[in-house]
């Protein structure tokens, strides 16, 4: 409890006042909140605004819920209940105020807010992910086939060029809010840290420019499990964050490292659970990031650039990718003495089995199979047949699930089934390949889509066996993935 005399000056200091704030009676009694600096420096106005009301006799009490500053400087949210005390003859003595220190609850509906925001942009995106990239697929493709046709004509060239440029962004914002909203389909496997580092460090040396001192220091011994793309992908977009924050120049070290994260670290930082990670760091001589900016670094769209350098998706595409991999991401930085970034990835313990991650990069991907073509959007499958019949395939088409089905049980000779995933009718694609297997146990099956709702991803990773080609792809891709699959 602490009593405030008429002029808001202290005169009662209770003992546990000074347990939770660590203020003495010397150190308050007889002053107003700003003579020790108890009050935030937000709040300090409102704070004045409720004693005058109170101490002048317009309100009897009132509750107010501010920030204050313990004495070894650490920062409290409290609720405080404030009622005047009169004499007998009515006029003003002093104002009590009983205090709840709301702390904990803050910073748990913050949490909370944070993950309605999460689920928010989850469900946005995953709304507009399916018919946009299926939208941007078709734009790709048919831009592809018109850079061939204007070949030796530069004015339409650059036109061609400039779609395809605009198309190719497109699909990377779309990439990059599903990756926060953790719904971006995940293909982990065990990655051995070092060698990863090793093989980025030429590409980075070219990207960052001169002006950057480049350092690496490889010290985990651990294997992570971890989608390796997508683990490039963060790496590349911290590292030129950390480019952007030293205009002049500036050295960016980038290491690994085992680290154990305990119960106690666990307890203290949301969705983090003990255990053993690898950690990647990278560090940067840059600007830094002000202390008032640190909370919101992670929120799409949020960003510290300038109009027009950035789109604020960057670090949150980071954050959804740690975080849908089971991991932690840790921010450290100063006001011109640069930041830190940490990735804690989930260390793989069972055996370290060769993965075979051939790519398909000779130039024969054509073929003579059958393959059955499964997807709603009509303008997009008239693309994937007419694809796919250049590259020598007989292609068979169904509009959904249900026509698909018929095709299959009507005794056709079929050797892949290229589906969709997300389709109207009842029957997705994951359920159509389940009916189809169940009439031809040897049909081979490649899933395509732009938004996987789950189907065939589940606690934020591709189920075994399971072969997905993204949504948007170009003839290559197409091409490479449809050998894969028959092979």
């Amino acid at each position: 409890m602490v009593e405030w005399d008429q002029e808001f000056r202290v005169s009662f200091w209770s003992g546990r006042a000074f347990d939770l704030f660590g203020w003495s009676e010397q150190d308050v009694l007889g002053k107003r909140p700003e003579a020790w600096q108890f009050v935030h420096e937000d709040d300090q106005h409102a704070v004045t605004e409720v004693m005058d009301d109170l101490l002048s006799g317009r309100v009897p009490r009132n509750i107010s819920c501010n920030r204050n500053y313990t004495a070894d400087g650490r920062v409290l949210y409290c609720e405080w209940y404030n009622s005047i005390l009169k004499d007998a003859g009515g006029g003003l003595i002093s104002v009590f105020s009983l205090i709840h220190d709301v702390t904990d609850r803050i910073g748990a509906e913050a949490q909370v807010r944070h993950l309605q925001k999460l689920e928010s942009v989850g469900q946005l995106t995953g709304g507009i992910a399916h018919d946009f990239n299926n939208l941007l697929t078709v734009i790709l493709g048919n831009a592809e086939q018109l850079s061939e046709a204007v070949n030796g004509q530069p004015e339409l060239r650059g036109l061609v060029d400039m779609i395809t440029g605009a198309a190719s962004r497109g699909a990377k914002l779309t990439h990059q809010l599903l990756s926060f909203s953790r719904q971006q389909p995940l293909q982990p496997r065990p990655i051995d840290v070092n060698e990863l580092l090793g093989g980025v460090r030429d590409l980075l040396g070219r990207t960052l420019g001169e002006d950057v001192e480049l350092q690496f220091f490889t010290r985990a011994s651990w294997t992570a499990l971890i989608d390796p793309t997508q683990l490039e992908s963060s790496l590349l977009n911290l590292c030129l964050n950390a480019r952007d924050a030293m205009p002049g120049g500036g050295r960016l070290t980038i290491e690994s490292s085992d680290h154990a994260l305990d119960e106690v670290y666990a307890d203290q930082h949301d969705e983090v659970e003990a255990g053993d990670y690898v950690m990647i760091a990278v560090s940067d001589t840059g600007t830094g990031i002000e202390a008032d900016q640190l909370g919101r670094v992670f929120e799409p769209f949020f960003t510290t650039k300038e109009t027009g350098k950035g789109t604020g998706l960057g670090l949150s595409m980071v954050y959804g990718f740690v975080k849908q991999s089971r991991g932690h991401i840790k921010i450290y930085s100063e006001p011109g003495q640069g930041t830190t970034m940490r990735l804690y990835l989930p260390r793989f313990r069972g055996p370290a089995e060769a993965v075979d991650d051939a790519r398909s990069d000779s130039a024969d991907v054509t073929g003579h199979e059958t393959i059955l073509v499964v997807e709603d959007d009509e303008p997009l499958r008239q693309f994937v047949v007419s694809e796919l019949e250049r590259l020598g395939y007989r292609v068979l088409q169904a509009p959904n699930g249900m026509e698909a089905l018929g095709v299959i049980k009507s005794g056709e000779s079929i050797d892949l089934l290229f589906t969709d995933v997300v389709m109207p009718g009842g029957i997705n694609g994951s359920r159509l390949a389940e009916m189809a297997k169940a009439v031809k146990p040897r049909l081979r099956v490649l899933f395509t889509s732009g938004y996987t709702e789950n189907a065939i991803v589940h606690h934020g990773r591709l189920d075994p066996g399971v072969q997905l080609l993204s949504k948007p792809y170009l003839r290559r891709e197409l091409a490479r993935r449809v050998r894969e699959a028959l092979r």
